[in-house]
């Protein structure tokens, strides 16, 4: 079973590789970089705070949007290439599949993490950095696993990548949501009102928090600690158990 893991793994790095993912990676660093130069020039105080805090949130959704297009790109592929079929047909269980792809989409998403944290170090202390790279592993984590269950349940990359820009979104800002909800210029009289909180309320408790992952105030104000990293950890452990129960019984029931 381990072996059948490490090759699957194995398969999914060696994909990464032949797609040039990491030389779009190394691109989308190279523009960061140049970004921020150039609206470092424009800046008239706090320079380097402010270009810390332009890479790190550059940085942090090109990350989200190479992994997750990555993931579900690949996956697309093995559909429309009967790869899966292929892999299936051998003596090879399906939950031992979904595992050693996500070994590997992890191995993959670790790298682009280490890249971009290493990069910040021109900027920030090396153990804001470090808290904030573990942060956004974390977070790719997630969208990792959320781009794995969209992709085996509607199969387009269309469809599939739109749904995990939406997850995106409102896990990004969720908090921003409850708070315009909650705000005073709404009555809550009307049954609408409240039935439009109700599913707020109900929106928040379901999806995990993306809005305290990766802060950039950990860069600028070096304002992080390792409680923020626990409860990080915390969500991720929930909601990564979650999407691969979810993932596993829709692989589980496809008639392949």
């Amino acid at each position: 079973m381990l072996r059948q893991i490490r090759t699957l793994a194995i398969y999914v790095i060696q994909e990464a590789l032949l797609t040039r993912f990491f030389a779009v990676i190394l691109i989308l660093l190279l523009l960061g970089f140049g970004l921020t130069a150039f609206l470092g020039q424009v800046a008239i105080i706090e320079r380097q705070n402010i270009q810390c805090s332009l890479l790190a949130a550059f940085l942090r959704l090109s990350a989200v949007y190479a992994v997750s297009l990555f993931v579900i790109t690949s996956m697309v592929r093995e559909f429309n290439g009967h790869m899966l079929f292929l892999w299936l047909s051998l003596p090879l269980r399906r939950s031992v599949y979904f595992i050693g792809k996500l070994v590997g989409f992890t191995l993959v998403f670790s790298c682009v993490a280490l890249i971009f944290s290493l990069a910040l170090l021109i900027y920030a202390p090396y153990q804001q950095v470090s808290l904030w790279g573990l942060s956004l592993w974390c977070e790719l984590l997630i969208v990792t696993c959320v781009s794995f269950l969209c992709v085996l349940t509607l199969h387009q990359m269309l469809q599939a990548f739109s749904a995990v820009v939406g997850f995106y979104i409102v896990a990004r800002s969720i908090e921003a949501i409850q708070l315009m909800a909650q705000s005073p210029l709404n009555s809550q009289n009307l049954w609408q009102d409240q039935l439009v909180d109700g599913l707020i309320q109900l929106l928040a408790m379901l999806l995990p928090n993306l809005e305290r992952f990766t802060q950039t105030g950990w860069l600028v104000y070096h304002s992080g600690n390792f409680n923020d990293l626990i409860m990080i950890t915390e969500q991720t452990a929930v909601y990564v158990f979650l999407l691969m129960i979810m993932s596993l019984f829709d692989l589980y029931r496809k008639n392949l």
